[in-house]
């Protein structure tokens, strides 16, 4: 169950910011509701998740970087943002990143 809540809050996570791009600077009262409901979602749904004996620096590990590789790539699918073979390298830092920290909480 703390797995499925990470999940849920990692979607509104990236939900919340890809809606801050749509913001415009918080000038579109409509995407400015969704930024601020999917970031207080997210951070409720990831206290819950910890609170379920997830270890919070893997919890959030996976939370932000998860949602850091999701944005990169929505960016650059639906932005108009570029993806360089740097980014791409960063991004896969990242996940290598998280499944090392999971790893080593998985071994205590």
């Amino acid at each position: 169950m703390a797995w499925l809540l990470l999940a849920l809050a990692i979607a509104s996570e990236i939900l919340a910011t890809s809606a801050l791009k749509l913001s415009n600077g918080f000038t579109h009262p409509g995407w400015t509701a969704v930024v601020a409901a999917g970031y207080l979602t997210s951070f409720t749904l990831l206290a819950q998740a910890l609170k379920l004996q997830l270890d919070m620096g893997t919890a959030y590990a996976v939370w932000s970087g998860a949602g850091t590789a999701a944005i990169a790539l929505i960016g650059a699918a639906f932005m108009g943002e570029t993806l360089t073979p740097l980014k791409i390298a960063g991004i896969l830092l990242i996940i290598g990143g998280v499944v090392v920290l999971n790893l080593a909480g998985s071994a205590h």
